[in-house]
């Protein structure tokens, strides 16, 4: 793979654009996200812990900004580094930068409420539907059901930049075709995946729909990301090497924030915390200053444990460079840099005492239910389109109470002409929805008065 190509600042559905040198491609595409009604919703949006009122705990929006500033510092880093080797022109050190920024910063928009309990749950109602065969599920092709039981918000955030945002034109947000490639951390649709010959870290999960494919494959070609296909013929592509950097911004954010969080609200003790965060800052140990507190303590470990693991990722990129751009780099960032064993750590702790504290446990379930409403409710709703074949205006004509719903949430309902639409449309509609707004449309739904 080429720079000049992986950096391309033309537009998905635009590639007559013409970048601008007073204003470069890259900062349109994080001004678009950044006043996207989409990411406002992360505000809302469970990053670890849902539905706290603490003002200190993450939410999506605050994660997506930190990974964002994160992502930039990784990209100036290994763009100034490739530009002392000759390995990349001077100057475009600043775009890697910047497209590494705005990719960061769109990498979770299409997350649904609860955060990855959400996208279990709307995984696990289709799985049933699909298993009761049943509903609008009975006509969704068997290739096409891997979408929806497995839902993937990567591949849900691929479609409203490119379809769902400024649904009026071509492209939706018509972002840039790198950073396009930058965000795309699994390049494939979920039948590639499912059916891939060989082991490959972008084909663990689904980054597009069948549906969004050839908008997808549109940016991976001007890209020149590398073309595979699997032996049943389902395309995929080798990852874009910024895609490394934004995936490594993530993980030491969500792995070090989240520990962060985790002492604010009381799952993990601060000086557990303390500890492991002196262990990837690779400082000795030392008695806190006397007039320190320990969230202080906590605050300046965090920001020397991500100065740390951001110079450990751009090492690791730098060691793997030759592999990364051949496209055959098989691992993370992280699970390879001097760092790896301190996140293992993080990772394990995680798992065992953040993931599964209580509190978080129960609103967790709650969220389950209330997705699980929403989406028989709504679902109902679609049952009654297709009995209208699919004509909206004779739903909306004839069905008091559908025309109540449709009205009372705003329901998009353009574009819905098969079960397979239908289905997509049910998803856009739940994914989109903040953690409140849900528990507002359950209450509508089940006769709660509004307080």
């Amino acid at each position: 793979m080429e720079w000049t190509q992986l950096l391309d600042p033309r537009r998905l559905c635009r590639p007559d654009y013409a970048d601008k040198p007073n204003r470069p491609a890259y900062l349109q595409d994080y001004d678009r996200i950044l006043f996207s009604e989409p990411f406002r919703r992360l505000a809302q949006k469970t990053q670890v812990h849902p539905l706290y009122d603490h003002d200190h705990v993450h939410h999506r929006m605050i994660h997506s900004m930190e990974t964002s500033s994160v992502g930039r510092s990784l990209g100036i880093q290994v763009g100034e580094a490739l530009v002392a080797d000759g390995r990349l022109k001077d100057g475009l050190q600043h775009v890697m930068a910047g497209t590494v920024q705005a990719a960061c910063l769109v990498h979770d928009i299409g997350n649904p409420p609860f955060g990855h309990s959400g996208e279990a749950s709307i995984g696990a109602w289709f799985a049933q539907q699909f298993a009761a065969n049943t509903g609008i599920a009975a006509g969704v092709a068997p290739e096409h059901r891997a979408e929806f039981e497995a839902f993937e918000g990567n591949a849900q955030g691929f479609r409203i930049v490119s379809r769902l945002e400024m649904a009026r034109r071509e492209g939706g947000m018509r972002l840039s075709y790198a950073t396009l490639g930058a965000f795309a951390k699994y390049p494939c649709t979920a039948s590639a995946a499912a059916n891939a010959d060989e082991s490959y870290v972008g084909l663990k999960k689904f980054g597009c729909f069948a549906s969004d494919e050839t908008l997808f494959a549109e940016a991976a070609t001007a890209l020149g990301l590398p073309e595979e296909r699997t032996s049943s013929g389902h395309r995929w592509w080798r990852r874009h090497p910024l895609a490394f950097l934004v995936e490594a911004a993530d993980d030491i954010c969500y792995r070090i924030l989240d520990l962060e969080d985790a002492a604010t609200v009381g799952d993990l003790g601060g000086d557990d915390a303390s500890d492991i965060l002196e262990e990837i800052t690779g400082k000795p140990n030392r008695p806190p200053e006397p007039e320190m507190t320990l969230r202080e303590r906590t605050g300046m470990l965090r920001a020397m444990a991500i100065g740390a693991a951001i110079d450990s990722a751009v090492d690791a990129f730098l060691e793997h460079y030759d592999a990364i751009m051949a496209g055959t780099f098989n691992d993370g960032l992280m699970e390879v840099s001097s760092k790896a064993k301190a996140f293992k750590r993080l990772k394990q702790i995680s798992n065992a005492r953040i993931f599964t504290a209580q509190r978080k446990t129960e609103l967790e379930v709650v969220g389950r239910k209330v997705l699980f409403t929403i989406l028989d409710e709504f679902h109902a709703l679609f049952v009654a389109l297709r009995a209208c074949n699919w004509d909206t205006e004779t739903l909306l004509k004839e069905h008091g109470y559908w025309t109540q719903l449709v009205r009372a949430v705003d329901l998009d309902l353009r574009g819905v002409t098969d079960e397979y639409t239908a289905a997509h449309a049910l998803t856009d509609f739940v994914s989109g929805m903040t953690d409140r707004y849900a528990i507002r449309v359950r209450d509508m739904i089940t006769g709660q008065v509004p307080s």
